[in-house]
């Protein structure tokens, strides 16, 4: 018998074999058990493998959310290749970058991408099979030689006769960040397990983490519970949340819309008796609030007994509003990223309002001072503000960048320990514990003073007036920069600067209250909900939507 590894697939294996009829995947009209879901990514994978793809092999995975985006996941770890997430918004020069950039040798795409592949498949020189799934729409895939996906897998076996495994085969997450053109966080499947999926034990914390690979079929709960993350798949944290709940054995039930309507998804809820909704923060709550206030008596959600958020800041004006619909519910807000995992986990119990959470100093997770090179930076004394840093079960570095790598992976005090630096400023307490604040690159300095967006993004949001807020930085003759707020109104409402600022000196410190006010139809966020800072900033030095 093949040896076991914390591979993810050796992992999920492990968990079909132990629930095989059990629902894996839904997805509109389209249903697949565990059994199921293995046998069709068992002849994905021998179709790749007739292909030419091998271990270490890039393929990306350029779809909407589809039960294929998963099968094609799991087809590429069996034959230890190596799936690569594609923004389905990226186009011309965006597209050809990461395509480029990860060296991918076959695609996995919805029809509709064709004309965008068309276009750019010229300048990749390592490319050269295409495989197509149907979404309704009537491009001609010839032009690639694309190859429908079923038609590919028809007469490939479906067993598993693979190669052995091992815990350092590579899981590629690409990660717009803030600035600058995307980047590959190279994810040892052993390292993403412990830091991103929480060891196997996500779902039965009372055990732990797995210890050896075969634990997680006793971390499997003894009931079916069906999950619906409602990011997209080519989200990290949406495509985490999947893996997760396919190793504790959930029905993973996926949002089959191109777009976020919050009257579809709390249907879809409700038909499938959804327990666990996780959503991408304030920009998922807003629309999915609006929604229950509107209808009051439209749904009932007799199975819902938990809500959790990450990826983005969920404000306690959002969660405390949930709580009116659902008081029995549980909740949480998880903290994390691409080259971190997750983080933690805001209990509330000692998180100050705009923060994104706070955690107990020790060995994996500290606070490192930057110096003017990597060589110099330090560890942070108490009182001091720096960077968040973890260590331990962190990913290999970004892939084709060994600059950024550099920068970014670095050994503080020359110790021989290597952490990584999240991009997150953080303060170190004088009880030893860490305050995360946000994303360092984000923070506004305005006359001196270091102001996080979203501590004033979170004030902002106690007005009712508000739908959607992101705050940034715009010139200012005194104080260099000055804080300004983007916002967008609820329905019926009206608010002004002055207004707005009242309400933030409820919550933060009046040098934190934004000077100037932008009303925008739409908020500028990516499609996993994440603000788009850069283009907030774009609108409100436009003028265009100033509110004297």
């Amino acid at each position: 018998m093949t040896a076991k590894h914390f591979n993810i697939c050796d992992l999920i294996e492990m968990v079909v074999d132990e629930i095989p009829n059990r629902e894996a995947l839904i997805c509109g009209d389209a249903r697949v058990t565990f059994s199921d879901l293995d046998k069709r990514a068992n002849q994905m994978a021998h179709y790749l493998a007739s292909q030419g793809v091998k271990a270490g092999d890039h393929v990306a995975l350029y779809m909407y959310n589809c039960n294929e985006y998963l099968e094609g996941m799991l087809a590429c770890f069996k034959i230890r290749a190596v799936p690569v997430n594609i923004n389905f918004r990226y186009v011309g020069e965006e597209l050809a970058y990461v395509f480029d950039n990860a060296r991918v040798v076959a695609c996995i795409h919805h029809r509709e991408f064709t004309p965008h592949i068309n276009e750019i498949k010229g300048q990749i020189s390592s490319l050269r099979t295409f495989i197509s799934v149907e979404d309704g729409s009537s491009e001609d895939t010839s032009l690639i030689g694309s190859q429908t996906y079923e038609a590919c897998m028809a007469g490939q076996a479906d067993v598993r006769d693979f190669d052995e495994r091992s815990d350092d085969d590579l899981f590629i997450l690409y990660t717009g960040g803030t600035t600058g053109m995307p980047k590959g966080v190279m994810w040892p499947h052993k390292n993403v397990f412990f830091a991103a999926m929480g060891g196997g034990a996500h779902y039965a914390p009372d055990k732990g983490p797995c210890q050896k690979p075969e634990d997680i079929v006793d971390r499997l709960p003894p009931y079916e519970m069906k999950v619906i993350p409602l990011a997209p798949l080519m989200h990290g944290a949406c495509w985490w949340h999947a893996c997760i709940s396919l190793l504790a054995g959930n029905t993973l039930v996926l949002n089959p819309q191109r777009y976020f309507d919050a009257e579809s998804i709390w249907d879809l809820v409700e038909k499938e008796g959804v327990n666990n909704l996780s959503i991408v923060g304030d920009a998922m709550a807003t629309p999915l609030l609006d929604a229950l206030d509107a209808n009051p008596d439209r749904w009932n959600f007799p199975s819902m007994y938990f809500i959790g958020s990450g990826g983005a800041v969920f404000s306690y004006s959002k969660q405390d509003a949930f709580k009116k619909h659902f008081p029995n519910v549980h909740m949480s807000n998880a903290f994390g990223s691409s080259e971190a995992g997750t983080m933690g986990m805001d209990t509330g119990s000692k998180k100050a309002e705009g923060t994104l959470g706070n955690v107990k100093k020790d060995a994996f997770m500290d606070v490192i001072v930057e110096g003017d090179t990597p060589e110099q930076a330090r560890y942070a004394k108490p009182g001091e503000v720096g960077i968040f840093g973890r260590s331990g079960y962190i990913p290999r570095g970004y892939y084709n960048d060994p600059v950024k790598t550099a920068k970014t992976f670095i050994d503080v005090e020359g110790k021989g320990k290597v952490w990584l630096l999240t991009g997150d400023a953080a303060k170190l307490e004088d009880d030893n514990s860490i305050t995360i604040f946000g994303r360092d690159s984000n923070c506004i300095n305005s006359g001196g003073e270091k102001i996080f967006p979203e501590e004033v993004e979170q004030a902002l949001k106690n007005h009712p007036a508000v739908s959607d807020c992101l705050v940034v930085d715009t010139p200012d003759e005194r104080f260099t920069a000055k804080v300004t707020a983007v916002i967008t109104k609820r329905q019926g409402h009206n608010v002004s600067l002055a207004e707005l600022q009242d309400e933030a000196r409820k919550h933060i410190a009046g040098y934190k209250i934004p000077r100037e006010l932008h009303i925008v139809d739409d908020m500028p966020r990516a499609p996993s909900g994440k603000p788009a800072y850069k283009q907030a900033k774009e609108l409100a030095l436009s003028n265009e939507y100033l509110v004297d």
